[in-house]
């Protein structure tokens, strides 16, 4: 294990920058994704409009933010072995946050579906409030992982 761990070693500014990358679109997808919900709250269930909303968040979804969010959980945790930062308070908070975020991306999956089959019985207030979740999260996470505090 100790030669894997020193392979990839030459590799950490690597990880790191492609792990700030698919945080990146995730996060971008996770802001959007939201938004077309309420727009999509608006308009008739089996309309042009909905119809074009469905292909625009199946796309969101499926094309970013599910992939991305995978390379995040695949190269977050490589990174946290690869240093040792997983010992550290600071990552610790962050992961139960990124946890967080995942049952988010999750309960929008649960709300896309729903979108999809015509069944969402949610407001665009609802979607509106529900937007600002990821953000929040996104601002705590960042504060962790750049100031590091409780170290």
């Amino acid at each position: 294990m100790d030669s894997v761990r020193n392979a990839l070693a030459d590799y950490i500014d690597w990880i790191v920058a492609f792990h700030i990358i698919a945080v990146i679109a995730w996060m971008s997808g996770m802001l959007y994704l939201p938004r077309l919900f309420v727009y999509h709250t608006q308009t008739q269930p089996g309309s042009e409009g909905s119809e074009r909303f469905k292909v625009m968040e199946r796309k969101l979804l499926r094309g970013i933010i599910n992939p991305s969010m995978i390379a995040v959980w695949i190269l977050g945790p490589t990174l946290a072995w690869l240093t040792g930062a997983y010992l550290d308070v600071w990552l610790q908070i962050k992961f139960v946050l990124v946890i967080i975020l995942s049952g988010i991306h999750g309960f929008l999956v649960r709300c896309w579906r729903n979108f999809q089959a015509d069944r969402n019985t949610r407001s665009e207030r609802f979607y509106r409030v529900l937007n600002e979740v990821p953000a929040v999260l996104m601002v705590l996470i960042v504060i962790l992982a750049a100031v590091k505090p409780f170290s």
